[in-house]
């Protein structure tokens, strides 16, 4: 599932591409046939993200509310203006081994996926203006330089102010739109109180939104706690440091477009940790391989429905 980092990566893109100007709204699929309809033509006034969901708003209040789940994804094609926030790599790193993230392709990994690099800019001269739609195509939003194509997504619908407020308020506080102290205590506080494990409450959305499977398995081993520990047995101190711990990695997230989670990576190592997933995390997806600090086996687990990476030796 698309991480936080994804979601702000997206809304990024459409603020640069589209906010500003007033897309044809389409469902080549049909099934969205009726709420594009309603925004169509439309001025784009603001893009947001909060968690894992993204909120796009037309003039007339009203917003097109995305969530992506599982296995939605966006592709941007043409003359993709590039988000200042958003870093480009170039060739070295141009395919991504599961393709999780660049700024033409946003969402569930596919290994067909390429990054932005000038051969894009060259190929998209090529390609027939605008795009035909390639599978199942939920909604198309095109202006008259940027087509962006949704699929697959677990929620696609235009919402009213008061729908999208009471969505957020269900939402708990997101350091990418803000990192203030208010927030954090936010977060602390809620989590001080539950006896659910730490391992769940980074995954509870409404305790703290956009932190998925990867970034739960890695802060966690980051921060050397083990994922069974109830959360209020934590100190304030522990749990404010991972707040700060998830502003740290969800802006290496959102600037660079992987989850990289081991720091102090240069030249070559780092070049390796944008390509190879292996090569940019600690514990996620590595079970049965020896942890990198103490050669301790990372285990794998069933833990709140998801599968749960962790060393036995660093977090205890």
């Amino acid at each position: 599932m698309p991480e936080g980092h994804s979601v702000h990566r997206i809304t990024r893109q459409f603020a640069a591409n589209y906010v500003g100007t007033s897309p044809e709204v389409s469902s080549p699929q049909g099934r969205f046939a009726a709420g594009a309809e309603i925004i169509s033509g439309l001025p784009m006034t603001d893009a947001r993200a909060v968690g894992k969901q993204m909120f796009l708003e037309f003039a007339g209040e009203h917003w097109l509310r995305v969530h992506l789940g599982m296995y939605g994804a966006w592709d941007f094609s043409g003359d993709i203006v590039v988000h200042e926030s958003i870093e480009i790599h170039g060739q070295k790193a141009a395919v991504d081994e599961v393709g999780e993230d660049s700024v033409t392709s946003i969402g569930a990994p596919r290994k067909t996926r390429i990054r932005m690099a000038e051969e894009d800019k060259e190929r998209d001269v090529a390609f027939e203006w605008p795009p035909e739609p390639v599978g199942q195509v939920r909604v198309r939003l095109l202006n008259e330089r940027v087509c962006a194509d949704l699929r697959g997504p677990t929620a696609c619908e235009v919402v009213s102010p008061e729908e999208v407020h009471a969505v957020m308020r269900r939402l708990g506080p997101d350091p990418g739109n803000d990192n203030s102290p208010e927030e954090q205590a936010r977060f602390v506080d809620r989590a001080l109180k539950k006896r659910t494990p730490i391992g769940l409450v980074l995954m509870d959305q409404s305790m703290v939104a956009g932190i998925g499977n990867v970034y739960r398995a890695e802060m966690l081993f980051r921060a050397g706690i083990d994922p069974h520990t109830p959360s209020n047995e934590l100190s304030r101190e522990t749990m404010q440091a991972l707040w700060d711990d998830w502003v740290h990695l969800l802006d290496i997230g959102i600037r660079v477009g992987q989850m990289i989670t081991i720091d102090g990576l240069e030249g070559e190592a780092y070049e390796r940790a944008l390509v190879h997933r292996d090569d940019r995390h600690w514990v996620y997806k590595l079970e049965g391989t020896p942890c990198k600090r103490c050669g301790t086996n990372i285990a794998l687990e069933e833990f709140g429905a998801r599968k749960l990476y962790w060393c036995p030796g660093c977090q205890h």
